[in-house]
């Protein structure tokens, strides 16, 4: 299979990355700010690109928007990347998050099954994805 482009922003976290999905303005890229500033790399900003490789999906950057992070109020800019990273949890950002958890959802990418988790967008929203990330995400490959 090709890859494919999926309207998402994906961040990397010690090689494993997460799929930052919600509706326009809920803070996709702040969170990703948010995680970068954490020590997460950029893979891609409202849109990365999709390839299934041994019963894996991976996320590259856009090749459109490689390198660029939108910034609320100071626009495009630019930060160090990565590509071909192991997608290991999608993470919807969702006003009406469960307020507890048993186990992730599951949803599928590419016909892959991927670990899911809805997450309120607000307070500690970096921190909360590196613990569902651990809790609920896959292992390296």
């Amino acid at each position: 299979m090709s890859p494919v482009p999926r309207q998402s922003t994906c961040v990397a976290i010690n090689g494993r990355a997460v799929l930052l999905e919600g509706p326009s303005g809920i803070g996709k890229s702040s969170l990703a700010l948010s995680l970068i500033d954490r020590g997460a790399v950029l893979v891609g900003d409202d849109s990365v690109m999709l390839d299934v490789r041994k019963a894996r999906v991976f996320a590259s950057p856009h090749p459109r928007t490689k390198g660029l992070l939108e910034v609320r109020n100071l626009g495009l800019l630019p930060f160090a990347c990565t590509h071909n990273v192991p997608i290991a949890l999608l993470l919807m950002l969702d006003p009406a998050a469960p307020r507890y958890v048993e186990a992730a959802e599951t949803t599928t990418l590419r016909n892959v099954p991927l670990p899911a988790i809805r997450l309120w967008p607000g307070g500690n929203a970096a921190l909360k994805v590196e613990l569902a990330l651990n809790r609920y995400g896959l292992p390296h490959p």
